[in-house]
């Protein structure tokens, strides 16, 4: 049996609506229920969340799925909140241990005290900006990636959890030139890709 958690972090804020990430996670959802042995529990930050109770579903978790709007080039800041509290909630019980140093030698070992090994997660974001802002010469983000530049960050947090890291798929130009069936086709194709593992387990059942 896989445990795989998903993470809502779309909310409604000014002139977004956190629609869209409500498809991708129902998209994911509906991916996840084809196969046998699979069980999946779904945090929607918006509708609330117990911290405690969400330290024990990444204990729980074999696969973690994160589906977060970029506002400003950051995470949307309901889910920011909701890294502060549950990752700090976890500290002893399953997430994190400390920092990884010992006292004896502070300048080493930074971010290897997780306690979440074996575990896999990834990330989906969505954005105004289109791919070609992070690709093409001259454009604003100077060719980095999304992944190296605007959630570096998030990806060091995810692995100071210990947490492994699966590739990541973002959508681009979802406020001018959104096309749902595209993107969630396009979505569907990366899903497939990534948890070959799973697919392939269903097949052989």
């Amino acid at each position: 049996m896989k445990h795989i958690l998903i993470i809502n972090a779309g909310q409604s804020f000014a002139h977004s609506s956190g629609k869209f990430n409500k498809t991708v996670t129902q998209h994911t959802v509906a991916f996840f229920e084809r196969f046998m042995d699979v069980e999946v529990k779904v945090t929607t930050i918006s509708e609330g969340y117990d911290k405690e109770k969400e330290v024990e579903k990444f204990v729980w978790a074999d696969y973690i799925i994160y589906h977060t709007p970029m506002w400003w080039f950051q995470v949307a800041n309901g889910f920011k909140t909701y890294i502060d509290e549950v990752f700090t909630a976890g500290h002893g019980k399953g997430i994190y241990r400390n920092d990884g140093r010992r006292s004896e030698n502070p300048d080493i070992n930074y971010g290897t005290g997780g306690m979440l090994q074996g575990r896999k997660y990834m990330v989906t974001s969505s954005w105004n900006a289109p791919k070609t802002a992070f690709t093409l010469p001259g454009e604003f983000f100077k060719q980095t990636s999304v992944d190296e530049g605007p959630l570096f960050g998030f990806h060091s947090m995810n692995a100071f959890a210990s947490l492994e890291k699966l590739e990541s798929f973002h959508f681009h130009d979802v406020e001018k030139n959104a096309d749902i069936l595209r993107d969630m086709q396009a979505y569907e194709n990366h899903l497939e890709k990534v948890f070959t593992e799973i697919i392939t387990e269903k097949l052989i059942s």
